[in-house]
């Protein structure tokens, strides 16, 4: 996994056996199985405190649970972060849980999530692998929280690019997803539908598991019928596989869910 703890360039295909192992529970759901192998190492490495935090915090936003366990978890690797790159990415870390604690109505984090960002801004240096994922959550709060889609947009495609860039194949799926999403907002179909397409691609090439059902719903909704009712019911399967995870797309397909449905954070 990469210093970032969200996104790899190619996840769970390196040469380390315990990032393959985190990978194939992360990609599956089983985010405290995956943190749980990390947990030795994440008492004194900061890399893999980091990288707990980080799948905990995903935990949360697939689940809407876990958000004393991912603060814990953030606080500890807060704590071991020395340098610059170290401090910028706890603090990207932190403004995501702000963040999702805030779009999932858990506590009114919005402002913490800002600045954490923007510290993370002030910490990390022009060239980080970091950067990609620090636009894209600063994407997110412009779209979701600030009502921003501008800025979004642009925040977006930065991040859409650097991810590119690095070679970060996973962080790609999530940015075509809400290009995808605003272009859909804006009427362009086709856009939406390749931009849907392409984040679904990359998630069943990488075997992210956990995300493929609400890249299979994003594209439903601007694909034609019967091939709509057919991507929603291999989403609906999915979801029941993976015990009603992603909860708030379990939400849009029958089940009890608190999370508004235009809401997309996976």
């Amino acid at each position: 996994m990469s210093r970032s703890g969200s996104s790899d360039a190619q996840p769970g295909r390196g040469d380390d056996p315990l990032d393959t192992a985190v990978w194939r529970l992360r990609s599956r759901g089983c985010w405290n199985d995956a943190a749980a192998l990390l947990a030795p190492h994440a008492a004194a490495d900061p890399a893999a405190a980091l990288k707990r935090t980080a799948l905990l915090t995903e935990q949360c936003v697939f689940t809407a649970k876990g958000w004393r366990e991912a603060e814990d978890a953030l606080r500890a690797a807060e704590a071991l972060a020395l340098s610059d790159e170290e401090r910028g990415a706890a603090a990207c870390e932190r403004g995501q849980l702000a963040y999702a604690s805030t779009l999932f109505g858990v506590r009114d984090r919005a402002d913490e999530a800002r600045a954490a960002l923007g510290r993370a801004a002030a910490l990390l240096a022009p060239g980080s692998p970091v950067r990609p994922l620090l636009d894209f959550r600063r994407g997110l709060i412009a779209q979701h929280l600030a009502q921003n889609p501008t800025g979004a947009q642009a925040a977006f495609q930065r991040a859409h690019a650097g991810a590119a860039a690095h070679g970060d194949q996973l962080l790609r799926s999530f940015t075509w997803r809400h290009l995808a999403a605003m272009a859909e907002q804006n009427g362009d179909l086709p856009e939406a539908r390749r931009g849907f397409s392409e984040s679904l691609r990359i998630r069943e090439e990488l075997g992210f598991l956990v995300g493929i059902a609400p890249a299979l719903a994003a594209l439903a909704e601007v694909r034609p019928e019967p091939e709509a009712s057919r991507l929603r019911a291999e989403a609906g399967r999915l979801v029941r596989l993976l015990g009603g995870v992603p909860s708030w797309l379990a939400g849009q397909l029958g089940a009890a869910s608190d999370t508004p449905n235009d809401e997309r954070p996976t």
